[in-house]
């Protein structure tokens, strides 16, 4: 099984992600966020080898693996969905979040609270 290379999380790269008017709607139900393309990418790449890894698990079902080895790479898919996970709510969080807060929509804390517990799940 092939490790994840991570995504940058620097100073510079938070900075590109930067929502401006986009991260809250303007119409009911529009919400766009805009990341880097270096972002993006990154988070494609991380997504491909989650779905390549979904189907080396199909197949290890199809050729009857041992359930342990299934299980642990199932373990090991869900890591990495965790880690996609993490790095857009911090992204979210250093963005959108602070937008919404200074221009006062404080409501998107109990938005953001029902999301942190959804991830947790």
């Amino acid at each position: 099984m092939r490790r994840l290379i991570p995504v940058s999380t620097n100073e510079k790269e938070h900075a590109e992600h930067s929502c401006g008017d986009d991260c809250h709607p303007s119409a009911p139900g529009v919400r766009k966020s805009h990341h880097s393309a270096e972002f993006k990418s990154g988070l494609t790449t991380r997504l491909n080898r989650i779905e390549g890894q979904i189907r080396g698990v199909k197949g290890m079902i199809e050729r009857d693996t041992y359930c342990d080895d299934v299980l642990n790479q199932l373990a090991a898919v869900q890591a990495a969905l965790n880690s996609v996970g993490r790095l857009l709510l911090e992204g979210h969080m250093k963005s959108c979040i602070i937008e919404r807060i200074e221009a006062g929509e404080h409501e998107v804390i109990d938005e953001l609270l029902i999301t942190v517990n959804k991830l947790m799940k």
